[in-house]
């Protein structure tokens, strides 16, 4: 089997979807037992993936373009690339495929924002993305979604036939995990300038995170517990100026910090130095922050909406998303009750386990697999 892996979404600074690139194609590059795996990415993708040659595994490295002219390439210039190195299947990792590709074709859906939060991207994104998702819904011989939660969103919102789309349930890296080294924590504490109590927000500055309500919580908390900080970690995206201009009027300059990106290699630590880890969305397609907290040992609360309940199991506090009194009693239960918090950080890294990159991997396999398989069962396959 010659599967085709197009990577050349990933962007410079990966979050979120640059992070399932990257490790399903490192999930991946360890099956080639199974398959023949070819990996088309740009030029300043290939060291993010970190991955080596073999005989199994070759990487195409391709010259840089910016996101717009990378679409276009897409369309035009990468079918016939992609043809070239006969190929059984191709699958591409970000919403859209190549719509002229000849051969079988697998497409990973990753949330439906375009459709549900229209206002979160620009215009031409909006169009074209919900124009692209569409046609790949219909070019595509099998979709894949991070989650259960995406995958009815799909069917509900792009009209996608149940029977074509998967749940692949993504997983989190071995590096989140419990750190017991006293020196290593205490450099990143000081690194970021993290105070000695917080509560811990990770993931972009943007309206779908529902940063108003936990401000909101925050400022709400009972009055015994001043020395307890907020810490927003995450670049700045659509409309952080809300934020920002929200945090001033409530009063709370001076207990919420502000980190902006934290580098990977540092976060889990900065996981680790949290009393407990808010996730207050309003939609996620998967939810990172929540098994990358839970995998530390940090005990999470999250909202009851879209994948999150999947993600947490019942290892989460669940609150109502946009419920500022019960986001707030939920924190204060938290903060109040040492036991709680033990009890809910035991079952985190018990749920945590079970998402491992190497099962996302076996899942998208069986994938390709019966993509294959129902082609060479149809008439004159």
């Amino acid at each position: 089997m010659r599967i085709g892996i197009d990577a050349t979404a990933l962007p410079n600074r990966p979050v979120g979807a640059g992070h399932y690139i990257i490790q399903l194609v490192r999930a991946l590059s360890r099956l080639t037992d199974q398959a023949h795996f070819v990996v088309f990415v740009q030029r300043h993708g290939a060291p993010l993936l970190d991955v080596q040659e073999s005989p199994g595994f070759e990487l195409v490295v391709l010259p840089d373009h910016s996101p717009a002219v990378r679409l276009l390439w897409e369309q035009t210039v990468f079918p016939c690339l992609a043809a070239r190195h006969k190929l059984d299947v191709l699958h591409s990792l970000h919403y859209t495929l190549p719509l002229a590709f000849p051969g079988r074709r697998v497409v990973t859906f990753h949330d439906m924002t375009f459709f549900l939060f229209p206002q979160l991207h620009t215009l031409p994104k909006r169009y074209f993305f919900r124009l692209f998702i569409h046609l790949s819904r219909r070019r595509a011989n099998a979709i894949l979604a991070d989650s259960e939660s995406t995958r009815q969103d799909a069917i509900r919102l792009a009209g996608v036939p149940p029977a074509k789309i998967h749940t692949a349930l993504l997983g989190v890296t071995p590096d989140f995990r419990p750190e017991h080294d006293p020196a290593a924590l205490q450099a990143v504490r000081i690194k970021y300038q993290l105070p000695e109590r917080y509560l811990l927000y990770v993931g972009l500055l943007e309206p779908r995170k529902n940063l108003p309500a936990l401000l909101q919580a925050f400022a709400n908390l009972p009055a015994q517990e001043p020395a307890v900080k907020l810490v927003l970690v995450g670049r700045k995206g659509w409309m952080y100026t809300q934020t920002l201009q929200l945090v001033h009027s409530l009063g709370l300059g001076e207990r919420v910090h502000f980190t902006g990106y934290v580098d990977q290699v540092d976060l889990p630590r900065v996981y680790n130095l949290a009393e407990i880890a808010v996730y207050p969305s309003l939609y996620e397609g998967f939810g990172f922050p929540v098994l990358e907290a839970m995998a530390c040992g940090t005990p999470v609360i999250t909202s009851n909406v879209s994948s999150l309940p999947e993600l947490a199991g019942g290892a989460g506090v669940l609150v109502p998303a946009g419920d500022v009194p019960a986001l707030a009693t939920a924190i204060a239960h938290l903060l109040s009750d040492p036991s709680e918090r033990q009890r809910r950080s035991v079952l985190g890294l018990e749920r945590a386990a079970q998402f491992t990159w190497e099962r996302t991997a076996a899942q998208t396999m069986k994938v390709y697999t019966q993509v294959l398989d129902a082609t060479r069962e149809a008439p004159g396959g």
